[in-house]
């Protein structure tokens, strides 16, 4: 009886971890099975440009429409939009572009468009025309020469590799936002549009001031979307007054209605100010006149 017993539960046993190992196969075959069936969705893909003129190699991302590999659309060209500060608003910019101008969603708030974002280097240096003094050495002052890597290099690149057409925007955030603000202020720029969001202006003020004194009436001809952001009380002065005192002055330098915007958004501070000034300004610029 007790050998009975023990061969009985050695049984009970062995059907107990078989039982387990079934199971385990069983769902590990589940698992392979969806994992098979799995297919990722691509937001975008990523390229590199040897820059000759700012002697190194930049890293972009990019975006396509929907309807760009298909053969309905074979021949259909697509605006083109510069993203700086390219890998931390990429996704977003998707995102929001997609929403907009998706044929599934029938949005129609703009064309679908091709989206280039340009991952930094060096901020401080690309995305400014001029020094300031600081205690530490600093590399500012470089972003002439990053526009004209955006506008002799890239922009070439892209017009060669994809079906672009001419009508072009920039955008850009903080310090991005000044050089965005640079770059419609120059008459040899190759934007048609530019959205500048919490530009940072304190950077030269008098600089800008200047710049607006001397700018030429082919600027007047583009699309400038500014946002601003909320930055508490104590920074009030140095944030929305200087835009809006940069707006006015931009605005009377011309005796014709301008495509300029200014948007204050009072509930959004300097980090969060990207996500709705980004659908504003590309709402605002591509609206029909």
């Amino acid at each position: 009886m007790a050998i009975y017993s023990i061969v009985n539960k050695h049984i009970k046993q062995t059907m107990k971890n078989l039982t387990f190992v079934i199971l385990y196969i069983l769902l590990s075959g589940v698992q392979i099975t969806f994992g098979q069936n799995e297919t990722g969705i691509i937001v975008g893909s990523k390229f590199v440009i040897k820059s000759t003129i700012l002697d190194e190699e930049r890293t972009c991302l990019i975006s396509l429409p929907d309807s760009y590999n298909t053969s309905s659309e074979v021949d259909k060209k697509y605006p083109v939009i510069i993203l700086l500060d390219g890998y931390t608003h990429f996704k977003t910019a998707t995102g929001i572009v997609h929403f907009m101008s998706s044929n599934r969603n029938r949005n129609n708030l703009m064309p679908e468009s091709i989206i280039i974002a340009i991952e930094n280097v060096d901020r401080e240096r690309d995305f400014t025309v001029t020094k300031i003094k600081t205690k530490r050495p600093n590399t500012m002052g470089g972003g002439r020469n990053f526009l004209n890597f955006i506008e002799k290099e890239l922009v070439p690149y892209i017009d060669k590799k994809y079906k672009t057409e001419p009508f072009r925007t920039l955008v850009g955030h903080s310090l991005g936002g000044l050089l965005t603000l640079n770059s419609f202020m120059d008459e040899n720029s190759v934007f048609i549009a530019y959205i500048s969001i919490d530009p940072s202006i304190w950077w030269n003020e008098e600089m800008m001031k200047n710049k607006v004194d001397s700018i030429s009436s082919i600027s007047f001809d583009k699309k400038l979307y500014i946002a601003t952001a909320n930055q508490g009380e104590a920074s009030y002065e140095r944030n929305k007054q200087r835009h809006d005192a940069l707006y006015t002055l931009i605005t009377k330098k011309s005796d014709k209605p301008l495509n300029i915007e200014i948007e204050y958004f009072e509930k959004e501070n300097h980090r969060s100010v990207p996500l709705v000034a980004l659908y504003k300004g590309l709402k605002y610029i591509n609206k029909e006149e």
